[in-house]
């Protein structure tokens, strides 16, 4: 009677998760939709969509996803398939592999850096693990 069609993923693409200041995780998010984190998050993150991370946020562990803008502070290694934006406020620690990369003077780029190619999108396999997708 009431058929809902199942959303694919793109029709998560616009939506944004909020993780909020004071908040603390430990563990992995895995997102098909973009993702804003101001609070705290020991772990890994893999998102289809664009991750933020607040002046007040920080994350320590591994990061996938197509694009983010970086405010905070950062630990570890991040992939970011499309476009990287460092605001001069971030803290960025660790290895980091981009499809192009924005730095703002004034930020704390302390990291080694590798330049993409031939990357298409992150697909999200079983929840657990994020691929790209092979060039067609």
């Amino acid at each position: 009677m009431f058929d809902k069609a199942k959303k694919n993923g793109t029709e998560l693409l616009g939506k944004t998760n909020r993780i909020v200041e004071g908040t603390s995780i430990i563990g992995d998010i895995v997102s098909k939709a973009d993702f804003r984190l101001d609070g705290e998050l020991i772990g890994n993150f893999t998102s289809q969509g664009k991750l933020v991370i607040g002046v007040s946020g920080v994350v320590k562990g591994e990061i996938v996803c197509n694009n983010a803008d970086i405010e905070g502070v950062f630990q570890g290694k991040i992939k970011v398939l499309e476009v990287l934006n460092i605001k001069a406020t971030a803290h960025i620690h660790g290895e980091v592999a981009v499809g192009k990369l924005s730095i703002e003077p004034g930020a704390d780029f302390t990291a080694t850096c590798t330049m993409l190619t031939n990357t298409k999108e992150v697909t999200v396999n079983d929840g657990k693990r994020a691929e790209k997708k092979p060039e067609e």
